[in-house]
């Protein structure tokens, strides 16, 4: 067995630590252990299996345990669970932000009844829980939402499971404005559900108050986050009937076998998605910023290859691999209309830009499965020689990571064209690379780089 220290763990494979103990449980995960066992394998093997699982009730409980004490409210996106107005005004942050992040006009979220504990929509089945738009008063007192038998292309996106996109609004016949939330300005919309595959929870929309079309990167990114919304919420969802059933004590096996089936596969979506998210999001900053090739993305990937040259575990490689994915990510809040400008920019233009580490830095902290990217990001812009920012760190004081990144990052803008200049050869850039080494580069990081490209 792989020492597990040694090696670390990757990022979006924790659901292996719970098998690895025994790697019969992979047979019963899924839910198939007694026709294996008596059909497949040799009777030496079912024996031990059977000694094994002399408590069944007992261990699936303990498993079930340590999969809920892993992916709780704490380590999921924490949207769910909500009993009063007061924390549902979460909603409005996230809605907002997404408007920043997509560069649109508004940004609204409606939930089914079944996750909107805590607030009464009058019977309506899809519920506003939350909206950029800034209201003079309590923006659930209105109550504004949608029933099942609405003819609105709202209700139709949540039963079908499709995004609609709506270009320009006066050419259908069936959108009918709400006007608290200002929508007899809307030109162009986008709905899409939050689902996880058949289960959805609820729908996104999105709206410019002139005819727009948003570009495709920024709509798989919403895709991606509605689809994490939806298989996050599902998930806690799940969580709290496996606590239900950890507390039974006249729970049947069958049972719990079901249960721990559904929540590690949910748990694998729940990876899935957060990747999806990270490698979307790291395109759509890219696309904001107006770099001709996938900057972030090769960016990445070299300090992917860095970090396998010098040596570092698995983990390690993997937290390096999204920070370099997303060490540009404050731009995403910033308008793309600061990056066409080709001309001087103004000293608050200026000081946005230069903030954007930060800027991101914020956002990730607010996405709590990404939190141990965040010192990497946070000091990539640090140099060797302490004259970096932001906190001015010197040599190995700067984390490794960030260091990586730093030289990968630099590399990369080198041999990129830009729209004042065209990318340097290979040999140029490393020439200039190395003639900064210990001066803004860790001498180490810039010999691994000679070794990766040679």
């Amino acid at each position: 067995m792989v020492d597990k220290e040694e090696m670390g763990a990757s990022l979006f494979s924790r659901t292996l630590d719970f098998m690895e103990n025994d790697p019969l449980e992979e047979i019963f995960a899924l839910n198939m252990g007694d026709f294996v066992s008596e059909f497949l394998i040799s009777e030496e093997l079912a024996n031990k299996i059977s000694k094994s699982a002399k408590d069944k009730t007992t261990k699936l409980k303990s498993q079930l345990k340590e999969l809920v004490s892993i992916y709780s409210l704490d380590n999921t996106l924490c949207v769910l669970g909500f009993d009063s107005k007061d924390e549902y005004v979460v909603y409005n942050s996230i809605a907002k932000t997404l408007t920043q992040i997509l560069d649109v006009d508004a940004c609204h979220i409606y939930l089914t009844e079944e996750f909107t504990r805590g607030l009464n929509f009058d019977n309506k089945f899809l519920g506003l829980v939350g909206s950029s738009i800034d209201f003079d008063d309590d923006i659930y007192s209105k109550k504004l939402g949608y029933s099942k038998d609405e003819k609105s292309f709202i209700v139709k996106a949540f039963n079908t499971l499709e995004k609609i996109q709506i270009k320009d609004v006066s050419s259908i016949d069936n959108f009918v404005p709400k006007y608290e939330l200002r929508e007899y300005d809307v030109k162009s919309l986008a709905v899409v559900p939050m689902h996880n595959n058949a289960h959805v929870v609820g729908v996104i929309v999105i709206e410019n108050y002139k005819e727009k079309t948003i570009k495709r990167a920024y709509m798989n990114l919403l895709e991606t986050i509605a689809r994490l919304f939806g298989t996050s919420m599902h998930l806690q969802k799940t969580v709290e009937q496996v606590e239900e059933l950890i507390a039974d004590e006249n729970v049947v096996t069958e049972e719990l076998q079901h249960m721990r089936a559904e929540l590690t596969a949910l748990i694998g979506d729940l990876g899935s998605n957060q990747q999806s998210f990270v490698e979307r999001l790291a395109k759509a900053v890219d696309e904001k910023g107006q770099y001709k090739v996938a900057h972030s993305q090769r960016t990445a990937e070299l300090s992917r290859k860095l970090c396998k040259q010098i040596g570092l575990n698995e983990k390690t490689t993997d937290l390096v691999y999204y920070a370099g994915l997303l060490q540009n990510i404050g731009k995403i809040t910033l308008p793309e209309s600061l990056f066409a400008n080709k001309g001087k920019l103004s000293k608050e233009e200026w000081e946005k830009l230069q903030n954007h580490p930060n800027v991101g830095v914020n956002l990730l902290m607010n996405i709590n499965f990404l939190s141990e990217v965040i010192p990497y990001i946070h000091y990539h812009k640090e140099r060797w020689d302490g004259c970096g920012e932001p906190e001015g760190l010197k040599g190995n004081s700067i984390p490794f990571g960030s260091r990586i990144i730093a030289v990968a990052d630099a590399y990369t803008a080198m041999t990129s064209d830009r729209s004042y200049r065209d990318a340097m050869s290979q040999e140029e850039a490393l020439e200039i690379i190395k003639s900064e080494s210990a001066v803004k580069w860790d001498p180490d990081v810039v010999n691994a780089l000679y070794e990766v490209l040679k």
